[in-house]
């Protein structure tokens, strides 16, 4: 059926040719099927299904960039523009693809335009190979094999103009940056220690505004996703500190201790400013993140995978280093006993008092340290993880939430396991006013004095309740953002 409906509507879907105006009316009528003249994002999201070839929010964006007198539908004027603009951008990034101009584009042109897009493959990898069938399968939504004129002798993939403009009429993604979008590692999966590459965003989400939307969204959603495992990560940190081999700390007799001396509501201490930092980061991680991409590329060229890692290692490290006092107070609240701090700002006053500027950034330099191994870890075990599914799925449409949802978290987890040792160094240094003198140390030694006290699995104290809140933290996170999208009118 769907079959069918494909090509007898996108044959006539061509508004703009001898038979123009009775082609693109034809399909029109067949949207309209309330039959008021007009087609709204309902019928339009309709039809995009019935016709196999619907994407999520395709069916607002649609509308949205058609409807020119802004009624929330298109009238057959309307959507006559809209089908004829969106082949003339479709058109120019089919010959920016086509590199020696023969009409067709193969495996060799689209692995040059990834790797200028920092997707830097192989093709003779065979994950390669699979990673082209899944995208070209993704622009045309046919399975190849039944493409023989599309295939050459031995094997390489081929799409012509006509196959090209038969899919993404009404699709509108119109470049191979927006068509490869879904399969980038989102900053969205939350799980409160902010180390990774920052999210990116096309051009056309740039100059729309919509990026600062999808920044909101991702902000609400690390502060639901942080306010819900508050508990594990205040667990981790007092085990960090306090937790060692003469004083050892189980996950129940550490939350039992907590709330005999602060109640319930202590298990949350610290959450507050945990919560309040992910804006200026995230806003400062992401205008950094853009200045460090234009520095590191050339003019009118897309930066390379390894620039692009290093622009967001830069632009992690200055978020951090702006936002590192908001770093201390968080350790500091987590850490206090009841009626030490009054709030935040007492917090902050008594710090400067008693211990003076230099205090707001201790333990900055294994903090630094630590944005290296888990951004490159975890940006590397996700696109691993990846590529594995591909191998094994290769006719799968779409990767699905489950997916991406367990790539992050394994990814996630594995930058941690890397990074963890100097994280538990850089709170015990943010700590140390709250220790005895004998402790406070610089980081090599720190580390040094950790491992001949409690050998090396001391460097992964409080690690089990890291663990236990990486799972929650990324569904919550993910689950939150998607309805703060639709919320905010970027997700239909």
């Amino acid at each position: 059926m769907y079959q069918t409906l494909r090509t007898c509507l996108l044959s006539n879907a061509r508004c703009w040719d001898a038979d123009s105006t009775r082609s693109c009316q034809d399909l029109f009528e067949r949207l309209d099927t309330n039959k008021d003249g007009k087609v709204d994002v309902a019928e339009l999201r309709a039809g995009l299904k019935e016709m196999g070839i619907f994407r999520q929010g395709a069916a607002q964006k649609i509308v949205s960039s058609g409807d020119q007198n802004k009624d929330g539908s298109l009238d057959l004027n309307e959507f006559s523009k809209y089908m004829k603009e969106h082949e003339k951008k479709l058109l120019l990034t089919f010959k920016s693809l086509d590199r020696n101009n023969d009409g067709r584009i193969d495996a060799s042109e689209i692995q040059q335009s990834l790797a200028e897009l920092g997707m830097d493959i192989s093709k003779e990898n065979s994950v390669a190979k699979i990673w082209l069938l899944r995208n070209l399968k993704a622009l045309y939504g046919h399975s190849f094999a039944d493409y023989n004129h599309s295939m050459d002798n031995d094997g390489t993939m081929t799409v012509d103009w006509n196959e090209w403009r038969e899919h993404f009429l009404l699709c509108p993604a119109h470049n191979l940056e927006e068509i490869i979008r879904y399969w980038k590692h989102s900053s969205v999966l939350d799980i409160g220690d902010s180390l990774a590459i920052p999210d990116e965003f096309t051009e056309e989400e740039k100059n729309s505004g919509r990026w600062w939307k999808h920044l909101t969204a991702g902000a609400v959603a690390g502060a639901v996703s942080r306010t819900g495992t508050a508990p594990l990560d205040r667990m981790k940190v007092f085990m960090q500190v306090h937790s060692s081999k003469t004083n050892p700390i189980s996950l129940g007799g550490g939350f039992k201790q907590m709330i005999v001396e602060g109640g319930l509501t202590s298990l949350w201490r610290g959450n507050g400013i945990n919560v309040l930092k992910i804006a200026p980061e995230t806003a400062i991680k992401f205008m950094a993140y853009e200045q460090y991409k234009k520095l590191l590329s050339s003019e009118g060229k897309t930066i390379e995978t390894h620039k692009r890692f290093m622009a967001g290692s830069l632009a992690g490290a200055t978020a951090q280093t702006a936002i590192y006092p908001m770093e201390v107070l968080k350790t500091r609240l987590t850490l206090r006993k009841t009626g030490q701090y009054s709030g935040m700002f007492d917090c902050a006053k008594k710090i400067l008092r008693k211990e003076g500027v230099k205090a707001f950034y201790k333990g900055y330099v294994p903090n630094l340290v630590g944005i290296i191994p888990y951004a490159g870890i975890d940006l590397a075990v996700y696109e691993t993880l990846k590529n594995t599914w591909l191998s094994y799925h290769p006719d799968s449409p779409n990767p699905g939430v489950l997916v991406l949802v367990a790539c992050g978290t394994m990814s996630s987890t594995c930058g941690q396991l890397a990074s963890y040792p100097l994280a538990l160094v850089r709170t015990r240094m943010q700590a140390q006013a709250s220790l005895d003198a004998s402790d406070q140390s610089s980081m090599t030694s720190l580390m040094k004095k950790v491992v001949a006290k409690d050998g090396f699995f001391g460097l992964y104290r409080g690690i089990l309740p890291n663990f236990m809140k990486v799972i929650p933290a990324v569904s919550i996170s993910y689950v939150v953002y998607e309805y703060m999208k639709t919320g905010l009118g970027i997700s239909k």
